[in-house]
Formats: C-alpha cells, sequence, structure tokens
C-alpha cells in the first residue's frame, strides 16, 4: 500500500504526493536481466533531480493523492506529463538515469529541425553509411542524392541511423558530426534535460551516453511544437526515391511506431532498443482535448512491446483528472534563466509560469501556486547548475566515442 506524504519535500504546489513506502521495490517493474551489460550510471546530482519539482527526486513511485495504481510496466523508469500545460501527470524514477537508444533521435530532430530546410536535396556521403553492422539502417546509399525532408522521414519512420549521421552532419556546421552532437548537448541544456548527453547522434550506444524518463518529456515537448515534426511522426508510410545513377532503386517504408495504427487519438512517438538499453519508447495521444505524452526506460518485453506499455501508461493518464500533477516540465531556457538571475526566476516561478497550453505565459500550477521548494532549488542551485553545463559542454567537446554493438529496433 502506498503511503502519503505531507513534507513540504514531497509537495508539488501545496498538494501531497503518493511516494512508495520505506524498503519497497523503486519501481513495480520486472527484473532486468542479469545478462544487461552494466554501464555505472554517473554521479547523482541532487539539482537535476529537483528540476520540474520536489517531487520527482525519487527512485520510486510519484503519484497524485488518491489517483489509481498505475499499470505494472516493465521499464525500469516512465513519466507521463501533458504536452499542453507541461503537468507531469505520474512517474516512476523520473530523474533516474538510462540509456537512451534510438529515442535520442528525439534530441537531434529537436536539435536539427529549426536549422536544416527540409526542400534543401543532399548527398549521402560514406561517412553518413557508417553504422554498426546489423543496426537499424533506412537504406540510403553514399552518393545518393535525397531531399533532407525524405531523410528526416527515413529517420522518425525506420530510425534510419545512417540517416542521424546525415542529419547531425548537415546541421553541425564546420565540424560536420562532432558539431552536431555538441549542437544536441547545447539544446538538452536549453531545455532543461541536464540529466542528458548524447555521444552519438542515432541513440547507439557509446561511453557517457545517458538521458532519464523526465529528460526524454522535455524534449519531446519540444519536438511536438514543431508542426514539421508532428507530421512526420504521424507518417504511416513514405516513399524514397530511386538513385539512377547508382542503379538503387525507389523502395516504400512504414512507420515502426505501431501505436499509431493501433491506439486511438495516438499523434507520434518513437522506439528505441540496443542491447545496453533494453527497450527505450515515447509516445503520445490526444483524447478529448487533452494531448499527453509517455517516455519509458529499460524496459524488457515478455508480454508487451514498448508501445504497448506506453499504451496503458497512456490510458492511466488519460484516466486522471484534468487537474492531477506531481511536478511540472520546466520550460525552454528557464534554468539558464535560474541560474543568470536567479531573483528574477524565483519571482517568475512565484507569479505562476510554471504551467500552461497556449496562454503558457500566463498558466498556473493546477489549483495552486508553484512549488516552493522547487524555487528554492532552482535559486539556490543556479551557480550548480552553471557549472554543471560548462562540465557538459567539456564533455560534449570530445569526439564519439567507439559506439557498442546494437541489435535493430523492434519495437
Amino acid at each position: 500500500m502506498l503511503s502519503t506524504s505531507a513534507t513540504a519535500g514531497a509537495r508539488t504546489g501545496g498538494a501531497p504526493v503518493r511516494r512508495l513506502p520505506a524498503g519497497a521495490p523503486p519501481c513495480p517493474n520486472v527484473p532486468a536481466p542479469a545478462t544487461r551489460p552494466p554501464q555505472p550510471p554517473p554521479a547523482a546530482d541532487p539539482v537535476a533531480r529537483t528540476v520540474g519539482g520536489a517531487a520527482l527526486a525519487t527512485a520510486g513511485l510519484a503519484l497524485p493523492p488518491a489517483a489509481p495504481a498505475p499499470p505494472a510496466v516493465t521499464a525500469t523508469s516512465w513519466v507521463v506529463a501533458d504536452l499542453d500545460t507541461g503537468a507531469v501527470l505520474g512517474g516512476c524514477g523520473p530523474h533516474e538515469y538510462g540509456v537512451p537508444a534510438s529515442v535520442q533521435k528525439l534530441l537531434l530532430a529537436a536539435t536539427m529541425l529549426p536549422r536544416l530546410d527540409p526542400d534543401r536535396e543532399v548527398t549521402v556521403t560514406d561517412e553518413d553509411l557508417a553504422i554498426e553492422p546489423g543496426s537499424s539502417a533506412v537504406g540510403l546509399v553514399a552518393g545518393g542524392r535525397y531531399r533532407i525532408e525524405t531523410i528526416w522521414l527515413g529517420l522518425l519512420l525506420k530510425s534510419g541511423n545512417e540517416a542521424a549521421n546525415a542529419l547531425a552532419r548537415l546541421g553541425g556546421g564546420p565540424d560536420g558530426t562532432a558539431g552536431g552532437i555538441r549542437a544536441m548537448n547545447e539544446e538538452a541544456r536549453r531545455l532543461g534535460a541536464l540529466q542528458t548527453h548524447a555521444v552519438t547522434p542515432s541513440g547507439l550506444d557509446g561511453p557517457g551516453q545517458f538521458t532519464s524518463a523526465y529528460d526524454l518529456a522535455l524534449i519531446a515537448r519540444a519536438c511536438f511544437a514543431d508542426p514539421a515534426f508532428r507530421r512526420y511522426a504521424a507518417t504511416r508510410t513514405a516513399q524514397v526515391p530511386a538513385q539512377p545513377a547508382l542503379r538503387a532503386k525507389a523502395f516504400r517504408i512504414s512507420n515502426d511506431n505501431l501505436l499509431l495504427d493501433h491506439y486511438p487519438g495516438a499523434i507520434g512517438g518513437k522506439t528505441g532498443f540496443t542491447d545496453l538499453a533494453r527497450h527505450t519508447y515515447v509516445g503520445a495521444a490526444e483524447r478529448g482535448g487533452r494531448r499527453l505524452v509517455v517516455t519509458l526506460l529499460g524496459a524488457e518485453i515478455p508480454t508487451q512491446r514498448g508501445w504497448q506499455q506506453g499504451a496503458a501508461l497512456l490510458d492511466w493518464g488519460f484516466g486522471l483528472p484534468r487537474d492531477a500533477a506531481v511536478g511540472r516540465l520546466v520550460r525552454p531556457g528557464e534554468l539558464d534563466r535560474a541560474a543568470a538571475s536567479p531573483t528574477g526566476a524565483a519571482s517568475a516561478l512565484a507569479g505562476g509560469a510554471g504551467l500552461g497550453g497556449s496562454g503558457a505565459a500566463t498558466g498556473a500550477w493546477p489549483g495552486t501556486g508553484p512549488s516552493v521548494a522547487v524555487g528554492a532549488v532552482l535559486v539556490a542551485g543556479g551557480a550548480v547548475l552553471l557549472a554543471r553545463r560548462r562540465r557538459h559542454a567539456a564533455l560534449a567537446a570530445l569526439p564519439p566515442g567507439t559506439a557498442s554493438r546494437a541489435a535493430p529496433e523492434d519495437d
């Protein structure tokens, strides 16, 4: 039985949050297999773990009062959030470190969609095709000429790793792919995803690559705010054009995200799998004028695939009252402002700049003002956050590590 904590540290917007009793397992999930390759996570960062609300700094469940028990999915961590208001409806280990696999392609999309003209025709290179044998690919050919829009479709429908390399290279400026990865890490920091660090543009495993379910929700929210992303993510099939000079025929690709075909109101998402990450998933749907996103990491699929576990969590989220929340998704640039001007950030938080849809600037927390604890953490931790960003920037400047072998995505 879950207990209710009334301590200030467990409050979000003045409402108590259900927490696991002492000694309970961190999440109601199936234990990861003993063969899972080890990758020690980064040292715990108490500031990063409280981004979005003090109640989210838990390895266990954080649920609204009186909320029904969520489905017992196998993911080691997950978050359900509202894409429009930014409310975090619930989660399990929201700020626990995990390995992204191909859901990292969403960070690539959030970074590069504003930079690249979709109508521009570009040439795919041998460098772009340097991916792990057996890993997911669209089927682009070296020397082939493709519109950038076609490459985006290859990335988001078929999780093409060569497409990810091409987009990172094209958007990376003079430094090519390395510049693209650096830009991805800069975008993660701008979004407030302090627990995210990219080493490869595709999500193929690399030393020091990590994320969290909360960070993925921030990244997904940025993606779904882009009309082009929404169109690509909802596309069922697309045509990759022939390359006559290279004797490559045209072919059709279909979307790997089965949520689109089997969940009413589905609007898109992303699948992922590597031996290290296990199954990862991000999915979003709309129901009754409400758009929710689910993110999950470290799942196994003994009975349900990643998208099915995501669908179960979305059903749970849609069943909650519209004012239910245990935290919020911070706004792009909010943590930068907190570091630069703690007083101003505290004032903005106290003024109710936490939640909101189209009227985001005047949005308020459900039922009350923002958590005082969150504002205090952001203010007191401003200098620490700035130091963390500088440290991550230095890491991002390093060349990509050697990718570990990854199995093709099958979610």
